[in-house]
């Protein structure tokens, strides 16, 4: 780098820290009496680290403008979640929710070490975090009012710690990957150990940089362990009284997420979304269209 260049940087951040000195109050406290769109009620974010059985989650939250309380999405990545969805975390404060995104432990940085069951865990820390009367205070949120929507593997994730805790009040499931129907399926072509070794291979496949204190085979061995209580149809019965989305793409999993649906509406739901849209497992080039049918749904919650 140039002596000019190197100038240019230490000058720029300079300015910057200057700019905080004259700043320091990035979030002023709301002044009583301002309406939602006043200038203490601005959209933000919060970043935290979240406890997790002796862990801190790396987490934000996407806070909506307006003095609230808003209702609340937790935003579950997939598997390892190199998709985000953070397009779709905007849009969902733009639409008046607060959003909170975190990555599981032993995933992207976040201490510990990766599994599902530990994921499982991870969203129900996740849950009693926002439901912190202090948490709820700061970040404006409703805590009676929080929805999880999860994509692939967070759509799982959503599906177990929603059928485990009644007060999550809907869920939303994008292209839902079922682990113990996935497993199911392999098993009734293959012996218990191929069918094991052949998830592995499927696993491995999906890349596993970003995952700590995990192996394929060890993750493998984990949904063969619990494959009957994790397929999805095994929660419809704990979750027939929930708002539920289920959005399928031509991933090759919309089976597994249609006969979620169907037995849902079997157990007696009658508030069942569904929709299918011709992309492929990231939605890569229906982005639009994805959010478009998350928000109407959203927006047609009960307050």
């Amino acid at each position: 780098m140039s002596k000019h260049a190197r100038q240019c940087l230490l000058a720029a951040g300079f300015l910057l820290s200057l700019a905080c000195i004259a700043s320091p109050q990035t979030h002023p406290e709301p002044v009583a009496g301002h309406s939602q769109t006043a200038a203490g009620y601005r959209a933000s974010m919060e970043t935290m680290q979240i406890p997790s059985h002796g862990k801190g989650m790396n987490a934000l939250v996407y806070v909506a403008a307006g003095a609230g309380p808003h209702p609340a999405v937790i935003l579950l990545h997939g598997f390892p979640g190199n998709e985000r969805n953070l397009d779709l975390a905007q849009d969902i404060r733009r639409a008046g929710w607060d959003v909170l995104y975190f990555n599981y432990r032993g995933s992207w940085g976040t201490p510990g070490d990766f599994s599902f069951t530990h994921g499982i865990e991870d969203v129900a820390a996740a849950l009693a975090y926002l439901r912190q009367p202090a948490v709820a205070k700061k970040l404006r949120l409703d805590p009676a009012r929080i929805v999880l929507v999860g994509h692939s593997m967070g759509g799982f994730m959503a599906i177990q710690a929603a059928a485990a805790d009644p007060r999550v009040r809907a869920i939303g499931v994008i292209s839902g990957g079922d682990l113990g129907g996935a497993y199911q399926h392999l098993r009734r072509q293959e012996a218990s150990a191929k069918a094991t070794k052949t998830m592995a291979t499927a696993l491995a496949e999906e890349g596993m940089a970003p995952l700590h204190g995990c192996t394929p085979d060890s993750l493998a061995q984990q949904v063969a362990a619990h494959a009957a209580d994790w397929v999805f149809t095994a929660k419809a019965p704990a979750l027939k009284d929930r708002n539920v989305l289920v959005v399928t793409s031509d991933d090759g999993l919309a089976s597994y997420n249609d006969a979620f649906a169907d037995a849902l509406r079997k157990a007696g739901d009658r508030h069942v979304t569904t929709t299918h849209l011709a992309t492929d497992h990231a939605y890569s080039d229906m982005r639009t269209e994805l959010s478009k049918t998350v928000l109407a749904w959203l927006a047609g919650l009960a307050p």
